[in-house]
Order: C-alpha cells, then sequence, then structure tokens
C-alpha cells in the first residue's frame, strides 16, 4: 500500500498513547484525521487543539461523508478495541483497508532507516532518549514514542522522514510487522502470558524479531540474553559498558566505555540502574548509526524523562511524591532500587494498583516479594483493563501473600485518608491503570497540606 494515496485516515481508539502518536503523524503529512475513542482524557484534548476531529460516541452516522469513500480512506484501531465495535464492522463489512497499528507502524518504517527497541520493559523511555538524543543530533527522524516526552510534551518527535525511532511491541506479536536496520532487546522476562501461554513462547517470538533485521542490520541485547548481538551492561565486559558511576546532586556520573574509546563525565539525572541501562543502549545506538560522541553526552545531560515513568510530583525537604508505571514485579523491583538509591533513609509508603487479572495470577508470588520491599504498602483492587475478573483473583488473595506488617487493602474513596494516616517521607504510586486519576488528588491534597 502507498501512503502517498490515501487522503483520510480513520483511527478507532484514537487516544491510546500509540494511536495518538500516528494520528499526529499523520497531521503534520497534510492527511485528514478523525477518530473515536470511549473517553475523553488528556490526550484526545491535545488532538482537538491540533484541529483533529474526535468522538466519543461509537455510532456509523459519526463518521464524517468524506470517509465514506472507500479509496481514499485508511483505518486504523487498536487491538484493545472489540470485535463488535459497530464502526469497525461497518468499515471491515465495507471492505475498507483496515490495519492494525503495528501494521501501520511496518509501512511507515519500511522506506526508513528504522531504529527499533523491544523487551518487556524500558521500552518507552530507551525510545524517548533514542528519539532525544538522534534529535539534538539533527538527524531527521520522526520518533513514536509510547509516553509523553517531558522535554518535548509529545508522544511524536518530528525533524524528518528519513529515520524512524519506534517500540517494537510484544504484547500481540505486533513487533513481528517492523524490519528495522538496528534493533535492541532490552529483557525478555515473563509477561502478556495471556496471549503468549508460555514464557518460551514468548521467548520465541524475541528469537523471531531478531531475525526480522535488514541485511547488514546490527542487533544489541543486554548482556545475559540467549542472542547474539552487540552486548550493553553496567560495569561488565560489555562491548558497551557503564563504569565508575558516581551520584553528584540526585545525578549519576559516570563513564562509558564503547568498542573503540572511553566517554568520560556522562551525566544522566533519571534515579535506578534500570535508566541507567536504557540510556546506555541509546547512546550506543546513536554512536552507532554515527552520532557524535560529543554531542549525544551534552544531549543526555538535557534528557528529562516520560511522564509516569519515575516522576516526581512534590519534592521538598519533608515530603517527595514519585508516580510510576512499573507494573511487572521486576519493574516494581527497579523503582524499588532506584527510590532506596535516592534515599537512603527515608521511610517508603508504596500505593500499588495491579494491572489486569491474569497477570496478577500468573506472578502472585513474584509480586508478594516484590511488595514486600516497602516500609508500608497501599493495595488497591485491580485494574480490569480488557480483562473479564477471573475466580478467586482479587488483591485480598495478593495482600496475604505479601510479608509486610504495614499493608492494606483500601479503595479509591479511602485512599487520601490512608495516606495521611502514615509517616512515610516518600509517596510512591505505581501501577499502569488508572492510577494516574489518583496521583492529581494525591499531588493536590498534599501540596497543600505540605
Amino acid at each position: 500500500m502507498n501512503l502517498r494515496n490515501i487522503h483520510n485516515i480513520y483511527f478507532i481508539g484514537i487516544g491510546g498513547i500509540g494511536m495518538s502518536a500516528l494520528a499526529r503523524y499523520f497531521h503534520a503529512n497534510n492527511k485528514r484525521v478523525v477518530g473515536y475513542d470511549k473517553t475523553q482524557t488528556e490526550i484526545t484534548d491535545s488532538l482537538v487543539a491540533l484541529g483533529i476531529e474526535v468522538h466519543f460516541e461509537d455510532a456509523i452516522d459519526n463518521i464524517p461523508v468524506s470517509f465514506l469513500d472507500v479509496e481514499k480512506t485508511l483505518v486504523v484501531y487498536t487491538p484493545a478495541i472489540p470485535e463488535n465495535h459497530l464502526e469497525l464492522s461497518y468499515f471491515n463489512t465495507h471492505e475498507y483497508r483496515v490495519l492494525k497499528r503495528s501494521q501501520i507502524l511496518g509501512l511507515i518504517t519500511e522506506n526508513t532507516f528504522c531504529l527499533a527497541v523491544a523487551g518487556t520493559h524500558g521500552k518507552t523511555t530507551t525510545t524517548s532518549i533514542l528519539g532525544h538524543l538522534m534529535n539534538e543530533c539533527d538527524v531527521p527522524l520522526t520518533a513514536f514514542l509510547g509516553g509523553i516526552s517531558e522535554n518535548y510534551n509529545s508522544n511524536l518527535i518530528l525533524n524528518g522522514t528519513e529515520v524512524s525511532v519506534v517500540e517494537a511491541d510484544e504484547f500481540d506479536r505486533s513487533f513481528l510487522t517492523l524490519s528495522p536496520d538496528f534493533a535492541c532487546i532490552t529483557s525478555m522476562d515473563a509477561d502478556h502470558l495471556d496471549i503468549y501461554g508460555d514464557p518460551s513462547e514468548l521467548k520465541k517470538s524475541f528469537e523471531d524479531f531478531s531475525k526480522r533485521l535488514k541485511s547488514n542490520g546490527k542487533l544489541f541485547v543486554i548482556n545475559g540474553l540467549p542472542l547474539q548481538g552487540i552486548t550493553y551492561g553496567i560495569e561488565d565486559h560489555s562491548d558497551y559498558s557503564i563504569q565508575n558511576i558516581k551520584i553528584e546532586n540526585g545525578r549519576y556520573v559516570f563513564e562509558v566505555k564503547t568498542p573503540k574509546t572511553i566517554l568520560k563525565n556522562v551525566q544522566f539525572g533519571l534515579p535506578g540502574r534500570h535508566n541507567l541501562l536504557n540510556a546506555l543502549i541509546a547512546l550506543a545506538m546513536a554512536l552507532e548509526y554515527g552520532c557524535s560522541a560529543v554531542l549525544l553526552v551534552k544531549a543526555l545531560a538535557s534528557y528529562k524523562g516520560v511522564k509516569r515513568r519515575f516522576t516526581y510530583h512534590i519534592k521538598t525537604d519533608d515530603l517527595v511524591f514519585i508516580d510510576d508505571y512499573a507494573h511487572h514485579p521486576k519493574e516494581i523491583n527497579a523503582v524499588h532500587q532506584a527510590v532506596r538509591e535516592m534515599y537512603p533513609n527515608k521511610k517508603v509508603l508504596a500505593v500499588f494498583q495491579p494491572h489486569l487479572y491474569s497477570r496478577t495470577r500468573d506472578f502472585i508470588d513474584d509480586f508478594a516479594v516484590s511488595l514486600s520491599q516497602f516500609d508500608e504498602l497501599i493495595l488497591l483492587d485491580i485494574y480490569p483493563a480488557r480483562e473479564l475478573p477471573i475466580e478467586g483473583v482479587t488483591s485480598t488473595w495478593l495482600l496475604n501473600k505479601i510479608n509486610n506488617k504495614n499493608k492494606q487493602l483500601v479503595s479509591k474513596q479511602e485512599l487520601l485518608s490512608a495516606i495521611h494516616d502514615s509517616d512515610a517521607q516518600i509517596i510512591l504510586t505505581i501501577g499502569a491503570g488508572d492510577i494516574g486519576e489518583q496521583v492529581k488528588r494525591i499531588k493536590k491534597e498534599f501540596s497543600i497540606a505540605g
């Protein structure tokens, strides 16, 4: 399909983080973009502000007349949309070109130099660091991000169309639509077992992805994965490694050993060893692309982060409030390590909202261990997302497995009161559901109280 011949692009689920980045991209390329989403959010508001029409009622009457031209219209949908969706059913029945988001990304990246970031953790942060680094080096790129970059206040970095930087999402094997020139794999921990059934199937899909590289392509892998490629790691013998780490004024200062040289006095502001690894692989990919080491070191120091990835909402001497998207036991461990490293002598209260019944069930014991590490824990009910309840899988079941004297299950209505009862100096909210809505309440309440 030649996207140049397409004039109208209709998005079903336009408010999704990946979908809205595509909508921005096509709008910037002078296509007519319209979309549906179930709920109005800050993301949909920002699309409307750009001049993109968005509606929130699933009705065929809401499809503009100009989009009823089968030849000139392309329909893009997210897998989260149910099959009985009226608008989606209409487009399928009338034989429109209907493609998943991942297929569109595949088409866009086909004719570009594509750098793809894969892995069960770290994709969004790594992609946004890589996009920022290459943009600061004035590479003519489009970067599609799975989160809102603090540097650009957007999920799209647009500086040209010769190079594309994308997240390669393993969720429904959608990353197998990509054919990257450079690809990295940050991790292959078991996840999405509701889709894959068995961890070995997930591992196989990453192996399949590694074979999608274009000829003369380069694969980068975190040291320790059972795949051949350019390796990266911390204080080890990888091809790219971070050495001599210090913390100065809440920032990391370190050296980077590359296959050719040592970069000194490299600075990075995001806490946590996991973020150091994300920064390192982005730096390695940009260096291998041909960016200047001097410009890259400067750009890395100016990187601000992604919203909901260790985001500070209150930062005073008396109280620190941090919000993070962590929703897998390994991610919770990484956030815990970062908090302890930055605030070694302070009491930490974690508020966690489990995401998906299936993920809670599949990793129940690992969740219990990771959540036991905090000084105090408040648990919210499971956020169902796309799932129906699974009998016996509840936050109460998880709570009973957690080895922590200071633990409680509370409703959203009781949350502020429960936090007030704590004397913790660090409040941490974690989860991938709608806990972001609670973040606003907590910030407002404790900014006033402070």
